[in-house]
């Protein structure tokens, strides 16, 4: 292991600690699809997705830095947006959430029941960094950054943490790519425990800017918001230490791409076969799954166990399900 992943581990481990009591420790579970399949479903978590994890580190550490901050801001399509405005709720500090117009309206709405003050007019997913940029600076507040924050990263590790305390024997573990938080934990807690395990991404088709930057090896930005159902990963480019994590450090092995429509078959079967109720972002590595786009990967070796699939969330839109189901009868 080199002192790089070393240093992240105890970083992880620690953030592990320090967000315990906030957070639900959520379970690993066997699925009738594989038996060499576990899921780790992050919509039992607090707030419905794993955000709250890497938001409470963020702004746990934030508070023991500076004991009278004035305050915490972000942007975010919505998971983030909840989880940052639970967190400093609880550490009873203001939040102020850039949310692009058109997001999903249940997260809006949730973001608002947790006290934060959200602002949607005029951001887009294009011109959003740039606007939180410029709210940064005129309000003066603390930034807690989507993906591209270290003690977020750290925090997100701990949900791939919790799988291989459960299962040391993993041998691959999946995660849909947005900005990069999530696999970037992932990635860092798993070859802190083995080089040998596996760590994938998955990402729309339509959102393919991680993919192209692990294949280039040069970060990519998409020129506009992509077209996907996936409102999670509607990020432009992943972070610049995501990709040192990810693409200039090695840690991961690949990232694959699923189609709308693989994305939809996904939630069908999250939502009728296994009894989860998942959002599209949360139903990705599962897209990859049933689609066979991990099967070289899956395939048994000598000293490799099963396959695990974070599924990161189901904070979905009621009346974009009904649409969805109403399609499927």
């Amino acid at each position: 292991m080199t002192d790089y992943i070393q240093a992240h581990a105890r970083a992880i481990e620690e953030a592990a600690a320090r967000i315990a009591p906030h957070i639900r420790r959520t379970p690993t579970l066997a699925t009738d699809l594989d038996p060499d399949l576990l899921l780790k479903p992050e919509c039992f978590q607090v707030t419905g997705s794993f955000k709250p994890r890497g938001a409470f580190n963020a702004i746990l550490r934030l508070a023991a830095r500076d004991p009278t901050p004035k305050g915490v801001i972000t942007a975010s399509s919505g998971n983030h947006a909840q989880a940052v405005a639970l967190a400093a709720r609880a550490a009873g500090l203001r939040a102020v959430i850039l949310i692009p117009e058109g997001a999903n309206p249940a997260k809006v709405a949730a973001t608002r029941a947790l006290g934060a003050e959200v602002i949607t007019d005029g951001i887009s997913f294009e011109n959003r960094d740039q606007r939180l940029a410029e709210e940064v600076e005129a309000r003066g507040l603390a930034l807690v950054h989507p993906y591209d924050d270290w003690d977020v990263i750290h925090g997100q590790g701990t949900a791939a943490r919790e799988l291989l305390e459960d299962r040391p024997d993993i041998g691959l573990i999946a995660t849909p790519v947005g900005g990069g938080g999530l696999l970037s934990g992932t990635a860092l807690a798993a070859k802190a425990q083995s080089e040998q395990i596996q760590v994938i991404g998955v990402e729309p088709a339509n959102a393919d800017d991680a993919y192209r930057s692990l294949q280039l090896r040069v970060r990519q930005r998409l020129p506009q918001a992509p077209d996907t159902i996936a409102d999670g990963v509607r990020t432009l480019s992943i972070g610049e230490r995501n990709f040192e994590v990810l693409v200039e450090n090695r840690t991961i092995d690949a990232i694959v791409t699923v189609t709308e429509t693989e994305i939809e078959e996904a939630l069908l079967t999250a939502w009728l076969r296994l009894k989860l109720a998942l959002e599209p972002t949360g139903a990705l590595p599962l897209a990859a799954y049933l689609a066979g786009k991990l099967p070289k990967l899956l395939k048994p070796a000598p000293g490799r166990g099963p396959a695990a699939l974070i599924l990161t969330g189901g904070n979905f839109d009621p009346a974009a399900v009904a649409r969805l189901l109403a399609s499927y009868g």
